[in-house]
């Protein structure tokens, strides 16, 4: 807990693809219900480049970011820009335009350090940062909470339940 408030989440792309496209379909869990509580009580967001990148695939996932957009998506704002420019002249290997990286990483990074959030995201860290590096990285070296979607299920309580 950040004082008496919980904690609030910054969602990474791969943290909503990825389950949606792997182990959490709407059709066998109830997780993505879970998460639409979660944006109703203001646990829980995305970036716009997120939003941009789930877009993209103009899939079932994109609809249900629509239907939750105006609460899930924060906009960008001058404290979220100063902090992007901050990591990219710390990290400028963080994107790569070239090889089609995600741009929406360093926005993911500086939401969060601008709103004290979490962030959830699939990626893990890597040993050479100054060759490459991903969100966790620089999570690390910015001391901003980082974590992936299964220690986010175990922190929040969230358990599913299988039957026939």
């Amino acid at each position: 807990m950040h004082g008496n408030k919980p904690k609030v989440y910054c969602l990474d792309s791969n943290a909503l693809i990825e389950p949606w496209n792997k182990y959490y379909s709407p059709k066998i869990s109830n997780y993505f219900d879970i998460l639409e509580r979660l944006i109703i009580e203001n646990r829980i967001f995305c970036t716009e480049e997120v939003a941009l990148e789930i877009k993209k695939g103009d899939d079932l996932l994109y609809k249900w970011l629509k239907k939750n957009e105006s609460n899930f998506v924060k906009t960008i704002d001058s404290d979220v820009q100063k902090k992007v420019r901050i990591i990219l002249s710390q990290f400028p290997n963080l994107i790569d335009s070239k090889k089609q990286r995600s741009m929406a990483d360093p926005w993911v990074i500086a939401h969060a350090w601008s709103l004290n959030a979490v962030v959830v995201t699939k990626e893990y860290p890597i040993d050479n940062v100054k060759k490459h590096c991903k969100i966790p990285d620089v999570c690390k070296f910015y001391n901003i909470c980082c974590m992936d979607d299964w220690q986010f299920i175990a922190e929040l309580g969230i358990t599913f339940v299988a039957s026939l």
